[in-house]
């Protein structure tokens, strides 16, 4: 019956944990530094359009940016589509820097194809 009991805890606490891990994958906004605003403008170099946020590299002036985006779910939403966002598509991004990283952008809107598209 002991043997049960703990098995049963030890189920319980890998299922919250496994429930929790996306949480504790997930970064929190509090990093990034709102009070500076950075617009880039350059060719996207990667991609990536999954969750929990769309993701682009850009390079400006020799210096790659890692540009974290909106969720694929609010992309589409606002009429970006999967592969919309294609290397060597020049963009302008408008965004906060990483506190944590000094090569990362939260973006806020992006223009590409002549629109701009508020990503928050």
């Amino acid at each position: 019956m002991r043997v049960l009991r703990t098995t049963a805890h030890l189920t319980a606490f890998l299922a919250i944990l496994a429930a929790a891990f996306p949480a504790l994958a997930h970064h929190g906004w509090g990093s990034y530094d709102a009070a500076t605003v950075l617009t880039v403008e350059a060719p996207i170099v990667e991609a990536s359009y999954q969750y929990p946020h769309c993701e682009i590299v850009i390079e400006h002036e020799g210096k790659r940016w890692h540009v974290v985006l909106a969720p694929p779910s609010r992309m589409d939403r606002r009429g970006i589509p999967d592969g919309e966002l294609a290397p060597g598509l020049v963009v302008t991004v408008e965004g906060y820097p990483s506190r944590a990283h000094p090569d990362e952008i939260r973006a806020e809107r992006i223009t590409l194809n002549g629109r701009t598209v508020e990503l928050r």
